[in-house]
């Protein structure tokens, strides 16, 4: 099951995260996740949201190079080695995890993790093998 993820390119000064989060916000887009790396001038800031062509019309609107990609939503125990048993599988390949970002649900002890896969039909193949399930879009926006 794959999720789709868009992701924008800011300048990494002050004020360029807040004016990102603000159109989502005016525009009453939700975000479910959020990741952001950044370098010494420019960030990567990556979303996970609900309406995703809304979100990429918001921000080429304003000028924004938007690019689409999809991930992979993993559901795993919010314990000590929960993330460790998921790579022991993904380790047996030669799958490469370019990045991955996830958050805690303390109240239903599970994390999500969110993977980006060089291969990803091949992870999803060999994550269902290993029975670690995987969460749809569906699944995502109505935990």
């Amino acid at each position: 099951m794959k999720i789709r993820q868009i992701s924008i390119f800011i300048e990494n000064k002050p004020g360029h995260l807040r004016a990102a989060c603000r159109l989502l916000a005016d525009s009453g887009i939700d975000v479910e996740s959020m990741a952001l790396a950044d370098t010494e001038q420019f960030g990567i800031l990556r979303f996970i949201v609900k309406d995703l062509e809304k979100a990429k019309q918001v921000f080429e609107n304003e000028g924004l190079v938007v690019r689409e990609s999809e991930l992979v939503a993993v559901s795993v125990d919010d314990r000590p080695g929960g993330l460790a048993d998921v790579l022991d599988v993904l380790d047996q390949t030669k799958i490469n995890i370019e990045y991955m970002y996830g958050h805690a649900s303390r109240n239903q002890r599970k994390a999500i993790l969110f993977f980006r896969f060089n291969n990803i039909d091949e992870a999803i193949e060999l994550l269902h093998e290993n029975n670690i399930p995987t969460i749809s879009s569906e699944e995502l926006f109505q935990i």
